[in-house]
């Protein structure tokens, strides 16, 4: 019956219904063998090859297909940079992913499949700068974001749909095509097709990469740290400056 059939079955039998295919020749038109039958009575699963086909044919959001988004259409031109995939708690409101080291490294790999998200721990904040929004958090690698954020650091990114809303010199969350980055962004005058990543800590350069690599990008609004000490230099300045308020009241004794 209808109602056992999984939401990307039933999603699946409306796009093809809606652009006035038969099932054997919308199998045809996204490379599968015989008729897509199985795959609307819920008998074969809709493999990421499909999934990719209704994307790159019809600008099908994956998010809409599995039931993740409101949102059926999607653009494939290197704008869109908006979530792949999006979680929800029980109650159906969004939840806060975080992504650790070890997990980032995997990320652009498996940023399209539903299941290696659901092995990611998921929180949710209850304030109002996390809502009406999606948020991702990842842990910090390196030194290159020195002194603002520290290695181990989380940061919290909001989510971006677009590169045309990304602006200059804030700090993002870049998901590139085989990597993680957190980068200040600066747009290339005259090559909009690029954008320049750049670090805090200044002994490392700045590097252009192509907008169409960039499959996801979250703008950084908070940081979660751990083990806060005070700076080393502190203690320093503080006897610094006693000693200057020391200097000073001499200073005032000798002109008395």
């Amino acid at each position: 019956m209808d109602k056992d059939l999984s939401i990307e079955a039933k999603r699946f039998k409306k796009v093809r219904e809606a652009l006035h295919y038969t099932q054997q020749s919308f199998a045809e038109v996204i490379g599968i063998k015989g008729s897509t039958a199985d795959i609307e009575r819920g008998k074969t699963k809709v493999s990421g090859k499909v999934v990719m086909e209704l994307l790159r044919q019809f600008n099908i959001n994956p998010l809409w297909l599995f039931g993740k988004s409101f949102t059926q259409y999607i653009s494939i031109h290197g704008d869109d940079v908006s979530p792949k995939v999006i979680t929800v708690d029980a109650s159906e409101k969004e939840t806060i992913l975080l992504v650790n080291q070890k997990a980032a490294a995997g990320y652009p790999h498996n940023i399209q499949d539903v299941d290696w998200y659901e092995t990611l721990p998921a929180f949710s904040i209850p304030l109002p700068e996390y809502r009406n929004a999606t948020y991702r958090g990842f842990q910090v690698e390196g030194d290159s974001m020195l002194p603002n954020i520290r290695p181990n650091e989380w940061v919290l990114g909001r989510a971006v749909p677009s590169i045309s809303e990304a602006s200059d010199s804030k700090i993002y969350i870049v998901v590139l095509k085989d990597s993680v980055l957190v980068k200040k962004l600066q747009k290339v005058p005259n090559m909009p097709e690029k954008v320049k990543l750049i670090s805090l800590n200044e002994e490392y350069l700045p590097i252009n990469i192509n907008i169409q690599d960039i499959q996801e990008l979250w703008l950084v609004n908070s940081k979660l740290t751990f083990g806060i000490d005070e700076p080393s230099d502190s203690t320093l300045l503080r006897q610094l400056q006693e000693s200057m308020n020391e200097l000073k009241g001499q200073i005032r004794n000798l002109n008395t």
